[in-house]
């Protein structure tokens, strides 16, 4: 199955000023999911984040923050963002049946959060750069997980060519840039 920006959403789950550097290469992991947000906006895909504990944990990272809307920035105790009735009901209103998932630690609150997801029928796509734990170790068994589950794992590039669906237009330009060195 290919993405779709019209029936996709994306989550962004606590990358948070505290967790942050602890997380194993978390400046690219970083670097990735800015991305991926500004594609979303770009091509009017709906963004949310969550954010663990933000007392503990710190908000969520600076260059982060600023690409979600604040009504879109939900706060949770649970490991999984769909235990939270706010988080689940405000990804349901949207309506929007591909959630792309961004975030870590990949093997506790992004793991748990794509197996509820993909208990409640959401066909689930996880960005391979934008997901951190504090061992690489830790991302990869999530990620098998993840995938013998039924999430597709893909890569950020991925993303943005099945969004975009073709080439020519000023939306692809704006975005491919960069891509051919």
């Amino acid at each position: 199955m290919l993405l779709k920006a019209e029936h996709s959403l994306v989550l962004l789950i606590d990358m948070q000023q505290k967790l942050s550097p602890a997380i194993f290469e978390h400046k690219e992991v970083e670097q990735a999911a800015a991305w991926v947000l500004q594609v979303a906006i770009q091509l009017d895909v709906p963004v949310w984040a969550t954010e663990q504990y933000p007392q503990g944990l710190g908000t969520t990272v600076p260059a982060l923050a600023e690409l979600v809307q604040p009504a879109q920035m939900l706060q949770k105790m649970h490991f999984s963002a769909l235990k939270e009735p706010h988080i689940a009901s405000s990804l349901a209103c949207a309506e929007r049946k591909q959630v792309v998932v961004l975030g870590t630690e990949t093997h506790v609150c992004v793991l748990q959060s794509v197996f509820d997801l993909l208990d409640l029928g959401y066909q689930v796509f996880v960005v391979i750069e934008a997901v951190g734990s504090r061992t690489e170790q830790n991302k990869q068994l999530a990620l098998s997980r993840m995938q013998q589950a039924g999430a597709q794992i893909i890569s950020k590039e991925m993303l943005a060519f099945e969004w975009l669906q073709c080439c020519g237009t000023d939306t692809f330009r704006q975005i491919s840039k960069g891509w051919i060195r």
